[in-house]
């Protein structure tokens, strides 16, 4: 390909996902160490208000635990290994639940990483959205130029965007006219989106914002979304993309 031609960030879904449990330091150290710049990852809040990496409402599928995380306390996670007994059996175990303060704390010792942080709407809708946002700001503020707040929840963002939050991206649940407008209205600094809501051939809505798809898997997908104006491909083979010999050119070292 030309040498001009745009080459996409790649951004780690929940770590090094294809590899390795979801939302776990683990994971995400092993997306670092492949040479990725930007990791995204997933917050609920427990019981006791402390933040966790964690996709679902409960543990059944990262933990074989049917336990909530709303009637868990941060003292009771201990007890819990997210390593992802279906998909790999023993072979990480034991992995404790990843606090998002310690995240955060590790991330600081790759300066040129940054860090999507996507809330989820569960959370939101179980301790309501003031309680859970401004306890969310508070924790990402010492961050704040190292990571961007993600969510499906349009409210949740306004309100971010309205109490000095980091940078926001909206993650899209449709793809159409209506989601446009609410877009142009909210500003965010990213709009995120599966590639299988656009329709085929298409160029993103332009604007004051980046765009991220995802889950793309495939190099060459990758590369035809960046000459369409993509800037950030959000990848659970993070890992396989970075030994692309075009995806490589951006990849971060860390020093590692």
């Amino acid at each position: 390909m030309p040498e001009d031609s745009p080459i996409p960030l790649l951004v780690a879904h929940r770590g090094y996902l294809d590899a390795y449990p979801e939302n776990t330091w683990a994971g995400l150290q092993a997306a670092l160490a492949a040479g990725a710049c930007w990791v995204e990852f997933d917050v609920q809040m427990c019981a006791d208000g402390e933040f966790i990496l964690l996709h679902d409402a409960d543990f059944l599928r990262t933990a074989g635990c049917a336990r909530s995380v709303f009637d868990t306390r941060g003292d009771q996670l201990e007890d819990i290994s997210v390593h992802e007994p279906e998909r790999f059996g023993e072979r990480f175990a034991p992995l404790p639940v990843s606090a998002l303060g310690d995240v955060m704390q590790r991330l600081a010792a790759f300066p040129e990483a940054r860090a999507m942080v996507e809330i989820k709407t569960e959370s939101l809708q179980r301790w309501g959205l003031e309680k859970v946002m401004d306890a969310l700001l508070q924790q990402l503020d010492a961050c704040r130029d190292r990571c961007v707040l993600i969510s499906f929840d349009l409210a949740a963002l306004a309100y971010a965007q309205r109490r000095r939050a980091p940078e926001i991206g909206w993650v899209l649940s449709r793809y159409d006219e209506a989601h446009l407008q609410q877009a142009r209205q909210l500003q965010p600094h990213y709009l995120i989106c599966n590639e299988t809501k656009l329709p085929a051939g298409s160029t993103p809505w332009p604007g004051d914002w980046r765009w991220m798809l995802y889950d793309i898997r495939d190099a060459d997908a990758a590369l035809a979304w960046a000459q369409r104006g993509v800037e950030l491909i959000e990848t659970a083979a993070i890992g396989t993309l970075l030994m692309h010999p075009v995806l490589c050119r951006r990849a971060c070292r860390h020093g590692l």
